[in-house]
């Protein structure tokens, strides 16, 4: 038997990224945004997008006439193409197959952007700076998944604004001869290399790859790749000295990129999100992030001042797509 929402009026939010596409429904007569009937689905098991919305829909016995779907990808014109799945669609299309009125369609890390002034003091963890309840943008928001999100946030309370980008792709600046080496096999196997190939899921097994010796430098060959999910446990773990090596560079690289974000948004907070980095906050405390944030030559005093925390909330996708739909019903309805 299904298990059938009723309550109305009800709109479809999702967060959909490369490997996991995440639905859930939002209530929009509710004074503030929520996130009711929260599913994840193994985004490899359909074969688009639509297959796994009403696959969701029929789930839940929900038949929303709004909706808001966060994409890993540019959002830009009728057509859309994920960076790493291969689902693409149609604006229209999409509309038409659901049976909406509206679709928005929003950036991934755009809607973690939009997440960040409904979360609780307990749904993120300060790593530099304080606890202070209001935020004041610029904030930059990134975090590494599947690929590398970026995005901005400015304005204020009340008249938030979100700058969606491809920050993750630009080019990777190595220090250091451990770094400039990973860096040679990158640019053996992929050709360019972006800070997203080294911060996110794969980068992360590619880097103990490197690390391990693992890897044929000429060809950019690899022995098999150790998942991320165990090279963290065994970080963690203590006992494993190559993994906890691979986890220290990835902050390490992860600090550099954080801070360059920093420096080019101008920002007073920086917020790292994704699904990888929360499962590790206190290895990144203790490792050399903090310190290649700073490494900024004479803007390291600048960087003082930027508040950095971790979002630990488990679905900010979701919430921030609740909170886009939200401004751009409230937008339309005002015009």
């Amino acid at each position: 038997m299904k298990d059938t929402v009723t309550a109305s009026p009800l709109a479809l939010i999702a967060d959909i990224g490369g490997t996991n596409a995440r639905f859930a429904l939002t209530d929009l007569s509710a004074a503030t945004a929520q996130v009711l009937e929260p599913r994840s689905l193994d985004a490899s098991r359909f074969a688009s997008l639509q297959h796994a919305a009403e696959h969701y829909l029929d789930g839940v016995g929900a038949k929303p006439h709004h909706a808001a779907i966060a994409v890993a990808s540019p959002v830009n014109g009728e057509e859309i193409r994920l960076t790493n799945r291969a689902w693409s669609f149609t604006r229209s299309e999409l509309q038409r197959a659901l049976a909406l009125d509206t679709l928005h369609v929003l950036n991934d890390f755009g809607a973690v952007a939009w997440s960040v002034p409904a979360l609780h003091a307990n749904e993120q963890i300060a790593i530099h700076g304080g606890d202070e309840p209001t935020l004041h943008g610029p904030i930059t928001v990134l975090g590494p998944g599947t690929g590398l999100g970026v995005a901005m946030l400015v304005g204020g309370a009340g008249r938030w604004q979100v700058v969606e980008t491809e920050g993750g792709h630009v080019s990777f600046a190595p220090l250091g001869d451990e770094e400039l080496n990973i860096a040679r096999w990158f640019t053996a196997r992929f050709g360019r290399v972006s800070n997203e190939r080294l911060l996110c899921g794969s980068g992360l097994s590619h880097i103990d790859a490197v690390l391990r010796g693992a890897v044929d430098h000429a060809t950019g060959q690899h022995e098999a790749l150790r998942e991320p999910a165990d090279i963290v446990i065994a970080a963690l773990e203590g006992h494993d000295l190559a993994a906890r090596r691979t986890l220290a560079r990835f902050c390490a690289v992860l600090g550099s990129v954080a801070g360059d974000a920093a420096l080019i948004h101008g920002s007073r907070t920086v917020m790292i999100a994704g699904g990888i980095v929360p499962r590790f906050v206190p290895f990144l405390r203790s490792s050399a992030f903090r310190e290649r944030f700073l490494a900024k030559g004479r803007f390291a005093a600048y960087l003082e001042s930027v508040n950095i925390r971790v979002i630990t909330h488990t679905g900010p996708g979701l919430l921030g797509a609740a909170m886009a739909l939200r401004a751009d019903l409230a937008s339309e309805t005002s015009r």
